[in-house]
């Protein structure tokens, strides 16, 4: 993993503190354990990468941005405390833009990350790094966070699988009420087998929802006769949906309907009010924060946020309490919604990988259109997927969105793994080679 990494990031950019020498002497102590038969469990000793944000002790946390100080960590987040009790190494930190409030990958503390199916491209965000790693082959372990669609997104874009779990199923820090921790993976099984751990409880999540221990690795085969799988094609956004991603999308549910599930196609229930609310209450959000910077951290954010920030127009106290009423319509509209379906199907994302440099799919029209299909389920709290589905005549891949009804992620893991099992061939992975080669070029 590490002559991987050592190949790859030249072109890349997806890590960020990366720790041979630690992680060489944990592999040596946890192969002194299976030797001894007194291993931690079926993680001791698999190599794992943690976004930037998921802190770690010892390490700084930058969050994406020249603006934060670097101070150590004090202690492990939750989930990378549970990781390290269970023998996984961590090898590396991934990449993030700035306070993860992009689904794409500037940053003004890291290298440009890139997408490894084309170097041109993004990876999306703000798990920018973690999915790049993992469709270039960084290890099978891969840890991300979720707010908008900051897991799925980068998953679809990269060709890989993304889980955001039901919101709380996994403790976190500094817990919020949109924002989950979830597995990044090239494999269903190996997201499912992660989820064994990040979901273990932790009592400094006072939001988390009470554990339980669910079968999560008990993907057998779906009967998918009698399913009832809403497909969603068009979110309401501004920003068109690609016909390749529609015909992707859509090639996906005759497959699974042709195995006897029953597909309804469904129209938007976001209304824009609801959609405006929300983007509102997030502006808002990410300015207030901001601000709190001092002058002279605000002059390091990357440029795409400060003009963001100028652009936001100040609001009085109602105006607030209308946008977060609006969200909270939402994730009513959305429940009762998903509560007529098994599992509703979309796009991850309107489009495929954009330009790498860009900061959304369209700057006319901003970040919230690439998030229409993702943000509803983090209001909602639903766990969903991203899934590959296809790629465009570019070779760029497709993502699938899978969302499930409240606090049903083994369903979620389910379909996604009957999905799995009956798509046509994915492509081959990028190899060194060729990501070699392209940044050569």
């Amino acid at each position: 993993m590490l002559d991987r990494i050592e190949a790859c990031e030249p072109a890349l950019h997806a890590t960020y503190a990366i720790s041979a020498d630690a992680a060489l002497a944990e592999a040596r102590a946890s192969e002194t354990r299976w030797r001894g038969n007194a291993s931690l469990g079926p993680l001791d000793g698999v190599p794992v990468t943690v976004k930037e944000n998921v802190a770690s002790k010892g390490t700084p946390v930058p969050l994406g941005s020249a603006a934060s100080d670097l101070v150590p960590a004090e202690d492990d987040a939750p989930p990378m405390a549970r990781l390290r009790e269970a023998g996984a190494i961590l090898v590396t930190k991934t990449t993030m833009p700035d306070f993860g409030l992009l689904a794409a990958a500037p940053s003004s503390f890291h290298a440009l990350t890139r997408n490894p199916w084309d170097l041109s491209r993004t990876p999306g965000g703000s798990s920018s790094g973690a999915a790049a790693a993992a469709a270039a082959g960084y290890g099978p372990l891969h840890v991300g966070t979720d707010i908008g669609g900051s897991i799925r997104i980068p998953a679809g874009f990269c060709g890989v699988f993304g889980l955001k779990p039901s919101w709380g199923r996994v403790p976190h820090l500094n817990p919020y009420f949109l924002r989950v921790t979830g597995p990044i993976t090239r494999e269903v099984a190996d997201a499912a087998k992660m989820m064994e751990v990040l979901s273990l409880p932790d009592e400094r999540d006072y939001m988390s929802l009470p554990y339980q221990p669910l079968p999560w690795s008990d993907l057998a085969p779906t009967d998918l006769r009698g399913l009832r799988l809403a497909l969603l094609l068009d979110a309401g956004s501004d920003l068109a949906v690609d016909p390749e991603v529609v015909a992707a999308v859509s090639g996906a549910a005759r497959i699974l309907e042709a195995q006897g599930a029953t597909i309804v196609p469904v129209d938007n229930w976001v209304e824009d009010e609801m959609r405006q609310g929300f983007s509102t209450f997030m502006h808002i959000r990410a300015a207030a924060d901001l601000e709190e910077l001092r002058p002279e951290q605000q002059q390091k954010l990357h440029p795409i946020i400060r003009e963001a920030i100028a652009r936001q127009p100040e609001i009085d106290a109602k105006a607030l309490h209308r946008a977060q009423r609006s969200v909270l319509a939402m994730k009513q509209r959305t429940t009762q919604v998903s509560a007529g379906f098994d599992f509703v199907l979309s796009p991850v994302s309107p489009g495929p990988a954009f330009a790498a440099e860009l900061w959304c799919a369209d700057p006319e029209i901003g970040i919230v259109s690439d998030t229409v299909f993702t943000s509803v389920h983090n209001v909602s709290g639903q766990p969903a997927a991203s899934i590959t589905c296809g790629y465009t005549k570019a070779g760029l891949p497709i993502g699938l969105q899978i969302a499930g009804r409240r606090f049903d992620d083994v369903g979620v893991l389910r379909l996604s793994r009957a999905w799995e099992l009956l798509r046509p061939e994915p492509r081959a992975w990028p190899t060194q080679q060729v990501i070699r080669s392209a940044a050569m070029t």
